[in-house]
């Protein structure tokens, strides 16, 4: 059987560049920054809602959605506006 070995070398780039992608929250979160509810711009959320009535960055369909959040610099989400606690669920 013959393999196209270029088709082979793009696939494996692109499960690398997705598992850096969905490893990236995690990072942040321990680089010195913390989720801030209520600042995001709606198709700005860094990922799912408080709520869950979505699981991906940039579905927020309002401006600072309660739910909503983005990552922040640690002790600087309240100056923006935010909270560092989820609102509760409906």
């Amino acid at each position: 059987m013959k393999t196209n070995k270029s088709a082979t070398v793009a696939a494996a780039a692109v499960l690398v560049a997705l598992g850096m992608a969905a490893s990236a929250p995690a990072a942040q979160a321990a680089g010195g920054k913390e989720k801030c509810y209520g600042i995001a711009k709606a198709g700005k959320n860094d990922c799912a809602d408080a709520n869950g009535t979505h699981s991906c960055a940039g579905q927020a369909k309002v401006d600072k959605g309660a739910a909503e959040w983005l990552y922040t610099a640690k002790g600087t989400c309240v100056s923006q506006g935010g909270k560092t606690t989820p609102p509760a669920k409906p």
